[in-house]
């Protein structure tokens, strides 16, 4: 695992200064503490911080093919390095080390248009052929990897973080007014912008190529949905092979490995099977809070551990290193995310790194499974309204609306008479319905006041699967939006703040693609989410982890933030000098801090959003 990053000069000419490069890739030394290596050739310039963990002695980049004339700075595994080797020797390609970076350098040669179809793994790769004079970005399909880039004057500045680019002198940090309202409605940003004005992500399933004085973007991979009728035992065994496929896949690594640990089943069929696959015990770790009954992990996790044998560490953090670590967090994520998970994922990939190098967790089969209990809601809603007494529920709802206030209950009593594609926004937890309206002033994000770049970025979305039932069409905007934009960036950004590699055997395409041809009966039956693979996993796991109550990654917020958070949010939030307070009322985040603190109301969610947000204008000097 890697940081890269680079400039190319669009229309061919001048040259890329080396201290530039330089303090690009400097700026992401956590990325890559191992390692470091340039490359400069006229107007192309290339970064790299390397991670060391395939090929630990000749795994240097930037990397060339056999005659120079091409080069490779990469970030991530090639899962199917050694079969696409196995392929490409015959042919005449000639492998000067076992890494599985040169690769992607002879797919490229072989395969050309299309080579990004041929890598299994996860990635995000800069690569510059020199005959051609063409520079070549490429993001893996679900975006595992992030890829940042922006186009200032006439240059294409990239990297593996946005911090690196604002090392290069000249780019503005102003904010972009439509992804600061796409921040206030969802606690993240959708791609492909970001929270920085003219700094874009590449998208998922995506290259970018310049070549010719031109930029041109293309997708080489989307996700299709497609039921395919099939035997449940057929089914069954088919998953569970898969599974143990791409698990043994994932253990590539010469440095020690192990894994996040929740007691949940994702993760703990991810431990479940590597036991099966090793004959050696596996180290995992998992995180718990003081004075948190109710929310620690420890128990399922122990459990688990037990029943799998496992080398089990257990982290206690304690609510002042978590508050404390808030500025270090925005600094790290690049833009706001208003996911609290953040900061103890930090702190275990931090004292996972005193054993292991390389971890994996059970992100992503929520997400192609249907784990989460909102898509049973969303199902519930459809059903009422293909319903003959759906005209009385309408208005008995709407009736109710006004003395709901606008809590919980009040959404989903608005969200009775909406279509699909207006109601569901995604997993995320977002502002509480009917608060957004009075927090921002109005007329202060006058870009954004219309909500297009929302409106237009889910509706496309549901557009293009227009097709398929209503779950196949959340379950395809949440893996466009909120996976790659807020669950991924977490995952990556926080564990490479610990100089560690997380892998994510979920999100290997193999399986994504299996679970999208899967009849939407062997994901939510009976009201039981993640159905087949619950069923899949019984011959690993005990019944009561497998059928236990779903957790998620819990923090817990709400109880800090009437206590120590509640100081905190109070000074930083109402400070007259902060940022906020342009564009949003104090007095209405005063009403929230206070309705939080006596427990009227549960703002932990929104609270937390609203601090990362101050802290990222302050941490970043961003203009509004």
């Amino acid at each position: 695992m890697c940081g890269i990053a680079g400039i190319f000069n669009i229309d061919g000419r001048g040259s890329v200064a080396n201290e530039v490069v330089k303090r690009m890739a400097d700026s992401m030394v956590h990325r890559g503490p191992d390692d470091e290596g340039f490359f400069l050739d006229g107007p192309v310039g290339l970064g790299h911080r390397r991670l060391s963990i395939i090929d630990v002695k000749s795994g240097h980049q930037p990397m060339f093919n056999e005659d120079g004339s091409i080069v490779i700075v990469f970030n991530g595994e090639i899962y199917n390095h050694q079969d696409l080797r196995a392929e490409l020797e015959p042919k005449g390609h000639t492998y000067r080390t076992n890494s599985d970076t040169e690769s992607i350098l002879h797919a490229y040669e072989e395969f050309d248009y299309d080579f990004e179809t041929r890598l299994t793994g996860m990635f995000a790769f800069a690569l510059w052929d020199a005959r051609r004079r063409r520079l070549v970005l490429s993001r893996d399909r679900l975006g595992i990897k992030p890829l940042y880039y922006t186009v200032h004057r006439n240059r294409l500045i990239f990297a593996s973080e946005i911090k690196a680019i604002l090392t290069v002198e000249g780019i503005e940090r102003r904010v972009d007014q439509a992804a600061l309202d796409a921040f206030l409605s969802l606690r993240y940003v959708p791609g492909p912008k970001t929270m920085f004005q003219g700094i874009f992500k590449l998208q998922p399933g995506h290259t970018l190529t310049v070549q010719d004085g031109r930029v041109a973007i293309r997708p080489y991979w989307d996700l299709e949905f497609a039921e395919e009728p099939r035997d449940e035992r057929r089914a069954l065994d088919e998953l569970e092979a898969l599974l143990i496929d791409v698990c043994r896949s994932h253990l590539m690594s010469e440095v020690p490995y192990g894994v996040f640990l929740s007691g949940g089943v994702d993760s703990s069929g991810v431990v479940a099977v590597l036991k099966e696959i090793l004959k050696e015990r596996v180290m995992t770790f998992t995180v718990g809070y003081e004075q948190a009954a109710g929310i620690n992990e420890f128990d399922y996790a122990g459990i688990v551990g037990r029943h799998a044998e496992t080398l089990h560490h257990e982290l206690i953090l304690p609510a002042k290193d978590f508050a404390d670590w808030i500025p270090q967090l925005v600094w790290h994520l690049d833009e706001p995310v208003g996911d609290a998970a953040c900061v103890p994922l930090f702190f275990l990939a931090r004292y996972a790194k005193e054993r292991a190098t390389v971890l994996h967790s059970g992100e992503g089969a929520d997400e192609i499974f249907a784990g989460y209990s909102i898509y049973k809601k969303m199902e519930m809603i459809n059903h009422l309204q293909s319903g003959p007494f759906f005209s009385l529920v309408r208005a008995i709802s709407q009736g109710l609306e006004p003395l709901a206030g606008k809590g919980k209950i009040a959404r989903y009593l608005r969200l009775v008479g909406r279509p699909l594609e207006e109601r569901y926004r995604g997993v995320s937890g977002h502002f509480m319905e009917g608060v957004k309206p009075d927090l921002v002033r109005t007329g202060a994000l006058p870009d954004a006041e219309n909500h297009a770049f929302l409106d237009e970025t889910f509706g496309g979305y549901y557009n293009r699967v227009k097709t398929a039932g209503s779950l196949n069409r959340m379950l395809f905007v949440d893996t466009k939006t909120w996976l790659p934009d807020d669950l991924l960036v977490k995952a990556d950004k926080m564990t490479m703040a610990a100089s560690v590699e997380l892998r994510v055997p979920f999100l290997d395409h193999r399986l994504v693609e299996f679970a999208a041809r899967l009849p939407v009966s062997y994901k939510v039956r009976g009201g039981e989410t993640k159905y087949l693979l619950k069923k899949a996993m019984e011959r690993f796991l005990p019944n009561e982890v497998i059928y236990r109550r779903k957790k998620g990654f819990p923090v817990p917020l709400a109880a800090w933030f009437r206590n120590g958070l509640y100081d905190l949010a109070s000074e930083v939030l109402l400070n007259p000098a902060s940022a906020l307070g342009m564009f949003l009322d104090p007095a209405c985040i005063r009403k929230m801090l206070e309705r939080h603190k006596a427990g009227n109301f549960d703002f932990s969610n929104e609270l937390w959003g609203l601090l990362v947000l101050e802290y990222w204008f302050q941490t970043f000097r961003v203009q509004v």
